[in-house]
């Protein structure tokens, strides 16, 4: 063997020892940060980190109860006798314990499949070479960081700082959050990486690295402490962050732009709406009552409540031939462009409705809904076309709109880092006819079609910041 080879093979080895050394010695690593070092790095955040006392609890979540009372339909706690209750919480056992067994079992492993170790050790060759392309093709940096329960966190940065490029993207930091079997070493972050963006990848907690198990309070937990670590350490501007949730990834995108509502921007591609309807598809219907109590108690993945929380820009990603969201099929495949069952569309109407609820009274509605249908990007640009929306128009009045509240609002709370809060009763007034217009308008400006399955990488010239009036 000559020299040459040798030294190449020598190398070759030498890398291999150090992609597995990378992986089996991360819980060694020296902790880089912790949910409550906003303390030490700053007391001007408004979003201190949480006491001791609340560290177990984990960070704020949405619960039915905030949501307009109790889900159950039961009297308020105080209303019943102590023995109502006693007779009440003993009806509830079986049923709860019932519920318990399936999320700590089957639940998780269907929601979070990723999290299951035969499927880490299966795709370990895949997160090696993943974590050595990151690390030597974009000078990667990992990073542990502790959230506030006590779970070690898996993280990559890459730094786009000194070379924005020509548009500035790499001034803008993308924070990724994977699906359900998605891990940063090969998951969504590659589209906004490619497309020259400041990228923050990390792993769900019991994905790869990642210590804990992915219930939806350990998953926000983590989050918190991913956001803190970009704003807090690595000294992004709120406004230059985004967040980008892929599927799954939704849930805990959505609640870190509903918790830091200054963030810059929201973007969410194949994700739904809410979990039930997904949930229910695959499983028997015998279980209808025991699948919505589990989702409801264990994975309330309610990301449509936590999405109209955000006053933000947003942009929603779907998927024209996406299965894994849709509740079309059921006992049949998808077929090819069927996208009414796609729950991105009830995700769009409950943003719209939630923001503008003049123009998307009735007709408003009903030409939208009849714009989701559309199944191809031709169809789409077609029916858009059909009914000549003077897009001119549509910016004025919406500009004029958000001009005259930031008037009568100079000064007060109700005028946030983006704007007049939603709200927006724009439209009244209109005839029927320029209320579909307007609404065609707002849809198309929050929701862009991408002909890819749910599983497909997104192409880099796919992924966009949303627009901003």
């Amino acid at each position: 063997m000559c020299v040459i080879c040798f030294v190449k093979a020598l190398v070759h080895v030498f890398k291999i020892y150090l992609t597995a050394s990378y992986t089996y010695t991360f819980r060694g690593w020296p902790v880089a940060f912790r949910w409550d070092d906003v303390r030490a790095v700053g007391r001007s955040s408004s979003h201190r980190a949480l006491t001791c006392a609340a560290a177990a609890a984990g960070v704020w979540l949405l619960r039915d109860e905030t949501l307009g009372g109790d889900a159950l339909g039961r009297p308020p706690r105080g209303a019943r006798s102590q023995a109502q209750c006693l007779l009440q919480q003993l009806r509830e056992l079986p049923g709860q314990l019932a519920s318990y067994a399936l999320a700590h079992s089957l639940g998780r492993w269907l929601v979070y499949p990723g999290s299951v170790s035969l499927m880490t050790r299966a795709l370990l060759p895949l997160l090696q070479q993943g974590q050595e392309r990151l690390v030597e093709r974009y000078h990667g940096r990992r990073a542990k960081l502790v959230a506030c329960d006590g779970n070690e966190i898996d993280t990559m940065f890459m730094d786009r700082r000194q070379h924005p490029g020509s548009h500035g993207h790499g001034l803008r930091l993308v924070i990724c959050c994977e699906g359900n079997a998605g891990f940063y070493e090969m998951g969504c972050l590659s589209a906004p990486l490619e497309a020259g963006y400041s990228v923050l990848g990390w792993n769900h907690p019991g994905f790869g690295s990642s210590t804990g198990v992915p219930f939806p309070q350990h998953d926000a937990n983590a989050m918190d402490v991913v956001v803190k670590y970009a704003l807090h350490r690595l000294h992004f501007p709120p406004a230059h962050l985004v967040v980008y949730g892929w599927s799954v990834g939704g849930f805990t995108a959505t609640w870190a732009t509903m918790t830091y509502p200054e963030l810059g921007a929201l973007v969410l591609d194949a994700t739904f709406d809410d979990l039930v309807p997904l949930a229910l598809k695959v499983m028997p219907h015998s279980w209808k009552g025991l699948v919505v109590r589990t989702v409801r108690e264990h994975f309330n993945l309610n990301v449509a409540e936590q999405l109209c929380c955000y006053p933000g820009p947003v942009l929603l990603l779907r998927r024209t031939q996406d299965d894994v969201v849709s509740t079309s099929g059921r006992l049949r495949p998808l077929s090819p462009g069927d996208v009414e069952g796609n729950r991105g569309n009830e995700l769009l109407l409950r943003l719209l409705e939630h923001r503008y609820p003049v123009v998307m009274a009735r007709e408003g509605r009903a030409i939208v809904t009849r714009w989701l249908r559309a199944g191809s990007l031709a169809q789409e640009a077609a029916f858009y076309a059909r009914y000549r929306v003077d897009e001119d128009w549509c910016l004025a009045l919406l500009r004029s709109y958000r001009a005259r509240c930031e008037e009568e609002l100079e000064g007060e709370e109700a005028l946030g880092l983006h704007g007049p809060a939603f709200p927006w009763l724009v439209g009244q007034g209109l005839s029927s006819r320029r209320r579909r217009r307007l609404a065609l308008f707002l849809a198309r400006k929050h929701l862009k079609n991408v002909e890819a399955t749910h599983f497909s990488p997104l192409e880099p010239e796919e992924f966009q910041l949303p627009w901003r009036l």
